[in-house]
């Protein structure tokens, strides 16, 4: 019975202590919320005035623009193809008895190499009986002039007057006539019956990379099938498309037999990034692009297998398409800058005094990397490189060096 009584006077105790606490730990918040309100107060920056133009011009960076003599370089790209090809074939008929070993595709021969042998048996016969009907009508010949000699004596001997006419037919000079046309006739079939003979043994035309060969030993040929195809190793031509606004500024080697503008040939895939070939603008094809309607060129590179250049040149792959730098024509007081810094409508941004001057300029040639302005720009202009989000004529400006030494201060 005490027990219960002690336990009741004991709860109110302990309910007071516990709103105590709780008021304690609520007052300590609020006085850390009070404090934290006075630090962030305290370390707030204070605000100062300056010079509103400085605040609103805009950062950009500037190239100085030279005017002089620059040489453009026109790049396209261009395809390697043979300067001579030929689609070997044989000029008689008959089999196949002998190849030569470099006869086979990616073999490189020497021009009047003999490359293969048509059976000349045939031709051999047919050699023999023209020289034995040469001999027969050589003999026919002197046979009728001594019928001839003869006629003129019998003639002579009569002593009779005939008119021009007759005394041709009275001596023999149709029958003598015609014996020497047989021995003509004779000696043409002899001069073809040798050629023919020669023509079984086919040999390269001019030194020479074969491509295809598509005969064997065995196979029975005739006139006109082909043998092989062959390109001339000692110049390729690699076949570029120019467009024609830039054909103006390019130096031909047809042209008042002058040397072609140099060319540079990059082939990143087979050669890598570091190896080039060089080459010379040769002439200008007189037709254009059927697809891009864009003007060809065709560019001559000597010795493109490398057979003769210095170790490690790389040779070129016929059908490959290649980089073609080629250099054009020098241009006299122009400026030269690069491409991204033209802007929009053939336009210059330029700054003047602190402020934006948006020029207009003209263009006279466009490269891969520049473009060479006549008018527009003068020495020692400075172009703004940077891009601009805001683009009025007449905004403030600053350099990135100006801006540095604002915040020195």
């Amino acid at each position: 019975m005490s027990n219960t009584v002690d336990d009741q006077a004991a709860r109110p105790e302990s309910g007071r202590a516990g709103r105590g606490k709780t008021a304690l730990v609520s007052v300590l918040i609020l006085l850390a919320g009070v404090a934290l309100m006075v630090l962030i107060f305290e370390t707030e920056p204070t605000a100062t005035r300056g010079d509103v133009a400085r605040e609103t011009a805009m950062l950009v960076e500037v190239r100085s623009a030279e005017r002089g003599r620059f040489t453009p370089v026109i790049e396209v790209m261009g395809r390697v193809v043979p300067a001579r090809e030929v689609t070997l074939q044989p000029r008689v008929s008959g089999r196949v008895i002998e190849l030569a070993e470099a006869f086979e595709p990616g073999g490189r021969v020497a021009e009047g190499t003999a490359l293969l042998r048509i059976d000349p048996a045939d031709y051999q016969a047919a050699l023999r009986q023209r020289r034995s009907e040469l001999a027969q009508a050589r003999a026919d010949l002197e046979l009728e002039q001594g019928r001839q000699a003869v006629a003129e004596q019998d003639f002579e001997l009569l002593g009779e007057e005939l008119d021009e006419g007759n005394r041709h037919l009275v001596l023999r000079q149709p029958q003598l006539k015609q014996a020497r046309a047989r021995v003509d006739f004779a000696e043409a079939a002899l001069r073809r019956a040798e050629l023919d003979l020669q023509r079984t043994r086919i040999s390269a035309p001019f030194d020479a990379q074969i491509l295809s060969r598509d005969v064997a030993t065995g196979s029975q040929v005739s006139t006109g099938d082909s043998l092989a195809r062959l390109v001339a190793t000692d110049r390729y031509w690699v076949s570029a498309s120019v467009p024609l606004s830039q054909l103006r500024w390019l130096r031909f080697a047809e042209r008042d037999g002058e040397e072609g503008a140099p060319v540079t040939l990059r082939h990143e895939a087979a050669w890598g990034p570091s190896r080039s070939r060089q080459g010379r603008l040769q002439r200008l094809v007189g037709e254009l692009d059927a697809n891009a309607r864009l003007a060809r060129v065709l560019v001559s590179v000597e010795d493109p297998l490398a057979l003769q250049s210095e170790a490690g040149a790389p040779s070129l792959i016929l059908g490959a398409f290649v980089r073609t730098a080629i250099e054009g024509r020098a241009l006299d007081d122009v400026v030269r800058l690069d491409r991204d810094l033209l802007r929009r409508e053939d336009t210059v941004w330029v700054m003047e005094d602190g402020a934006l001057d948006i020029r207009d300029v003209t263009v006279l040639l466009r490269d891969n990397d520049y473009v060479y302005l006549s008018d527009g720009l003068d020495q020692g202009d400075q172009v703004v490189a940077t891009d601009l989000a805001t683009v009025v004529d007449g905004a403030a400006l600053r350099l990135e060096d100006a801006a540095g030494a604002e915040t020195m201060e």
